[in-house]
């Protein structure tokens, strides 16, 4: 008579969630991470989540353990931001991507998916667009696009990471994007922005979230976190 398997414990299948940190060019970059409970072998493509400020990658803990069931997912605090070590002086949007970009080479990524909140989305298009081989996929909730203008708007908050995006000609760099990109709308303040964004991303897949707000991301995990592996995996 043969022995019944026995049950793993629920806590097997699901992914490790941890902090840790690693090197860029401005000190250390702490970086909150998800790992397959399969310890990463044949997953597929990690994504790279990126906040933004005046927040940290811990805003993206819900989606952690949700989206790590089958890839990796690393979501760093942007140089100065959460407990990552900040430049020694005011730095454009290119060099917070570059700071991530040393991190994707620290950790031997040859291609990843990205996804950026808010000023984030700012960080992922410029990441994107400077490491297009490395790139697979962006997806960008909350994009700070003003509705008239090349620049975000004046209403951007949150440091010195904001101060730059108001620098940055984001309108152009999105159209230099090759990727397929998701952009995820809830209603919050960049919700009457769809028109400058179709615009600058007629290519786009753009998903309406009009029920939820800007704390989509701890309201509704669970449709977050569907929305952006269904694109992934497409």
């Amino acid at each position: 008579m043969s022995r019944a398997t026995p049950r793993q414990p629920a806590a097997a299948s699901e992914p490790r969630v941890r902090r840790g940190y690693f090197e860029c060019r401005y000190g250390q970059l702490h970086v909150h991470n998800a790992i397959p409970p399969g310890g990463g072998f044949e997953e597929a493509t990690p994504l790279i989540c990126l906040p933004g400020a005046p927040g940290s990658g811990r805003a993206f803990g819900p989606l952690l353990g949700l989206i790590g069931r089958d890839r990796s997912v690393y979501a760093p605090d942007l140089p100065g931001y959460g407990e990552s070590d900040a430049p020694a002086h005011t730095v454009p949007v290119a060099d917070y991507a570059a700071a991530i970009g040393d991190f994707l080479d620290s950790m031997r990524l040859r291609v990843v998916d990205v996804l950026g909140q808010g000023t984030g989305a700012v960080v992922a298009a410029e990441l994107a667009v400077s490491r297009g081989a490395k790139v697979r996929r962006v997806v960008l909730l909350s994009v700070p696009l003003a509705a008239a203008g090349s620049h975000a708007g004046a209403a951007v908050s949150g440091g010195p990471l904001a101060a730059a995006v108001m620098q940055y000609p984001l309108r152009e760099r999105l159209a230099r994007l090759t990727q397929p990109v998701l952009v995820l709308r809830p209603r919050d303040e960049w919700w009457e922005s769809a028109s400058a964004l179709r615009s600058a991303l007629p290519a786009a897949r753009v998903l309406d979230l009009s029920d939820l707000g800007a704390d989509l991301l701890q309201a509704a995990p669970g449709r977050v976190a569907e929305a952006v592996q269904g694109f992934l995996r497409a």
